[in-house]
């Protein structure tokens, strides 16, 4: 038998355990599963912090690698990153977000995917 002392459940001495019983797991329902996976397709963003390790030509070229823009782009997007201390350097899937990261990461730059 529980009875409540101070707020707090207590055991009487004497009385039975009662058996602990838990609560079923909430059913997933099919609806809530493909929102989950729809998820995935919304505008994912590659965010690149500045550093003080990486020369701009390293930053530049890996930008280029990682994204296919032009070096004209890359180029803005490092001083972009240089000025304000991070920049969004690429916008997809989270599949190519992580795809650019990978890419971006090789050199060791610091990277974040937002969505």
């Amino acid at each position: 038998m529980l009875v409540m002392t101070e707020g707090f459940p207590r055991r009487t001495l004497g009385a039975p355990a009662e058996p602990d019983v838990q609560p079923a797991p909430p059913e997933v329902e099919e609806a809530d599963q493909e929102e989950e996976n729809e998820g995935t397709d919304e505008p994912w963003f590659v965010i690149l912090f500045n550093d003080e390790v990486h020369t701009f030509e390293e930053v530049i070229g890996q930008l280029v690698k990682a994204t296919g823009c032009s070096r004209s782009e890359a180029e803005d997007m490092a001083w972009t990153v240089h000025n304000e201390g991070k920049a969004t350097v690429y916008e997809g899937t989270f599949e190519e977000c992580f795809e650019v990261q990978s890419v971006l990461k090789e050199i060791q730059l610091v990277t974040e995917i937002q969505g």
